[in-house]
């Protein structure tokens, strides 16, 4: 005599669960992927920020010391030793000397941050801020404010990121 047995399939709500699992682990990945490409461009919209506020202070400086603006134009490095106390009083070109001093001083907190500030057409002007927007640690860059280097031409630097702005004080 034959006994008809049911057997049982067994093991596949097992299989079920590692498949909603890895389902579940894709999408934890793409969501990790999305918050470091935020908290990136977060980062990036700050320079960009922390570079237009710069460029309004030292055009805010230039415009309110006019008589000297050409003073404020920047090549190589200027040296910011033996500078006047503003609040002692200075004379016009060495107001200059210090507000050129301080603003690349701040501009140097961007990373690798380097400002220029050039002479562009009759009575106008060029502020160009330069940082490394991708933060490599290890990337030295060459950015200067020279004339012929990448500051005072057309284009940035290559790997930096530019902000320009051309203003008549």
């Amino acid at each position: 005599m034959r006994q008809n047995r049911i057997i049982k399939q067994q093991g596949f709500t097992l299989l079920e669960v590692l498949i909603a699992v890895l389902v579940l682990s894709i999408g934890l990945i793409g969501l990790a992927g999305m918050q470091m490409l935020g908290v990136k461009n977060n980062n990036s919209a700050t320079m960009r920020s922390q570079a237009v506020f710069l460029t309004q202070d030292i055009a805010d400086r230039i415009r309110a010391n006019v008589a000297n603006a050409g003073t404020y134009v920047v090549t190589g490095t200027p040296a910011c030793g033996g500078l006047c106390d503003p609040a002692l009083g200075c004379s016009g070109s060495a107001l200059a000397a210090y507000d050129v001093c301080m603003w690349r001083t701040a501009v140097a907190s961007l990373p690798a941050g380097v400002g220029c500030i050039n002479a562009y057409a009759a009575n106008s002007y060029r502020i160009r801020i330069m940082w490394d927007d991708e933060r490599q640690s290890g990337t030295a860059h060459n950015s200067t404010c020279d004339p012929g280097s990448g500051a005072t031409s057309g284009s940035c630097d290559a790997g930096m990121t530019c902000f320009d702005v051309e203003f008549r004080p």
